[in-house]
């Protein structure tokens, strides 16, 4: 076997591609999970805020009869 044709078993072969792939994709999507964990970070955590805070200061009697 030359070097010729080992060249050209290395260059046909594509074993390898599809987990290139994959690693590409998975890191496209756990860049992405960072962005939108970022962006939306602050508004989940006022709005659960706001939501606790509703919750202690109101009684059992009001969240039992409330209509809201």
């Amino acid at each position: 076997m030359n070097l010729l044709s080992l060249c050209k078993l290395v260059k046909n072969d594509e074993s390898g591609a599809v987990t290139v792939d994959w690693v590409v994709l998975t890191a496209a999507i756990v860049g992405l999970a960072f962005v939108v964990v970022s962006v939306s970070g602050n508004s989940v955590y006022s709005f659960g805020a706001g939501v606790g805070e509703g919750l202690t200061t109101k009684t059992m009697t009001e969240l039992s009869y409330s209509t809201n």
